[in-house]
């Protein structure tokens, strides 16, 4: 009887694929130039344009990679953070397994890579080393081996992208459309976000991504495309290049997308809910009709940690617009809760093994993904490592823990808030050093200077610059 109820579709670690093209099909793709891209601290997607002939030039080297100022990932518009100088650089080395065509650039494919230091240096074993500790990407790539190899746990990761189509127009902030949530005319034949919607959907799927679902949500000029999942880096490739198929095809047709968490007051804001499903590499491991040890333990770790992780997860002051109590936005509680979304953490379709999965609700598109997800695995695995009990009692309802009395709370384990301000969620980040060994102490230092950076130049007094608060903020995202 336990699995007479199982639904949707099963995803597993060694089963999740994407198609790729690989270097030798470039051409055959009619690939002219290739995109090496990255995402710096302020989550600003950069790239360099190299003609393929040269990039296969790159590539027969010794050490293929170009080089990038040391700066690179430290600028704030046209301006560098503290602690950064015009000075070094750092060898950009490309990842081979991430190239994906741009179907919205013809003749343009993209690939990600890491940074690493040019010159090589001794590290405290007596080795001899170029890896650098502030690349995001590889970040997420050590936490995600590490927890493969000295635990056995693998992850699943899906995004939700929400965001708004609006004329490209700053100064009157006006969207496409007004309608309501998933509504039929949302998506009029022939309407020029309906045209906009598709050929987004078309190109999300010819770049290689899975793509579940697309339709309108419920703020004014507001969609959602969400793609499925994969292992936790090429689920954060993935992410990049969907949102560079957004922001180009929208672009393309006269209309500026913006990923902002909050543009209008009275509607709904934008986030980037991340679903993620835990997975045991220990032969004879099967999931159950409930939570196993492993998930719990994870789960466990996350919450102890998460009113510290919104620095990197809610990143910029407006982030905290978007979300509180009564807003579908997860809450301000730490709390999880099957089918809850006024919890920060929902379990998902928690009685069937195939599609069980926890998401993330307190994350929005101002976050490089790279360090978020380093963040929120890096914190699940603290407790897998350490078998943390969950004290947590489910929120399943009727109440949402905002409307618990303090009694009921303390029944349901609740005890901690998740920060209210952007200064809050900093301060709560700098006192918890097991999230920043996690990053280590130079990218702490690297990140936090950025985004101190980010968030005055985002709260800068209204026309100051020329700009409006908001206009800045969907300049931004």
């Amino acid at each position: 009887m336990g699995t007479i109820y199982d639904h949707d579709v099963e995803y597993k670690p060694s089963t999740v694929s994407f198609t790729r093209p690989s270097v030798d099909s470039l051409k055959a793709h009619n690939v002219e130039y290739i995109r090496f891209t990255w995402v710096d601290f302020s989550n600003t997607i950069r790239f360099r344009l190299i003609p393929i002939a040269y990039f296969e030039k790159l590539l027969a080297s010794r050490r293929p990679g170009i080089g990038l100022a040391k700066a690179a990932l430290g600028l704030v518009n046209i301006s560098l953070a503290d602690g950064f100088l015009p000075m070094g650089e750092y060898l950009y080395v490309p990842d081979l397994t991430s190239f994906r065509l741009c179907p919205y650039e013809p003749g343009h494919a993209s690939v990600m890579g890491f940074f690493e230091e040019k010159t090589p240096y001794v590290t405290a074993n007596d080795t001899t080393s170029v890896e650098t500790k502030i690349c995001p990407r590889g970040t997420l790539k050590r936490v995600v081996e590490q927890a493969k190899k000295e635990l056995g746990v693998e992850f699943l990761v899906g995004f939700e992208n929400e965001f708004i189509l609006l004329q490209n127009d700053l100064e009157g902030i006006e969207p496409v459309g007004t309608y309501a949530f998933s509504s039929s005319s949302s998506l009029r034949t022939g309407a020029l976000e309906t045209r906009v919607m598709d050929k987004i959907a078309r190109a999300v799927q010819a770049s290689g991504i899975e793509l579940q679902m697309y339709h309108g949500e419920g703020a004014p000029g507001q969609y959602e495309v969400i793609t499925g999942p994969l292992t936790p880096l090429e689920a954060a490739d993935a992410l990049i290049h969907t949102r560079e198929i957004i922001y180009n095809i929208a672009a393309s047709h006269g209309l500026r997308a913006t990923f902002a968490p909050r543009v209008f007051t009275t509607a709904p804001g934008s986030a980037t809910h991340s679903h993620i499903s835990v997975h045991s590499t220990h032969p004879g491991h099967t999931k159950g009709p409930r939570m196993s040890d492993l998930e719990k333990t994870f789960l466990a770790g996350l919450t102890a940690h998460l009113p510290n992780l919104s620095a990197v997860t809610l990143p910029i002051p407006a982030s905290y617009e978007r979300v509180g109590d009564g807003k579908w936005s997860g809450g301000t509680h730490v709390c999880w809760g099957t089918e809850n979304r006024e919890c920060p953490i929902r379990l998902a379709s928690a009685t069937s093994p195939s599609s069980r999965r926890f998401e993330m609700r307190f994350l929005d598109a101002t976050a490089n993904p790279y360090l978020a997800l380093a963040g929120i695995l890096g914190a699940g695995i603290l407790g897998i490592r350490a078998q943390t009990p969950l004290t947590l009692v489910d929120c399943r309802g009727p109440l949402t823990a905002a409307q618990m009395t303090d009694a009921q709370r303390l029944e349901h384990g609740i005890t901690a808030r998740m920060p209210l301000t952007w200064e809050e969620a900093r301060e709560n980040f700098q006192k918890d050093s097991e999230l920043k060994d996690i990053f280590g102490q130079e990218l702490v230092d690297m990140y936090f200077s950025v985004n101190k950076a980010v968030g005055e130049a985002l709260a800068k007094h209204e026309n100051e610059g020329g700009l409006s608060q908001m206009q800045r903020l969907v300049k931004f995202y």
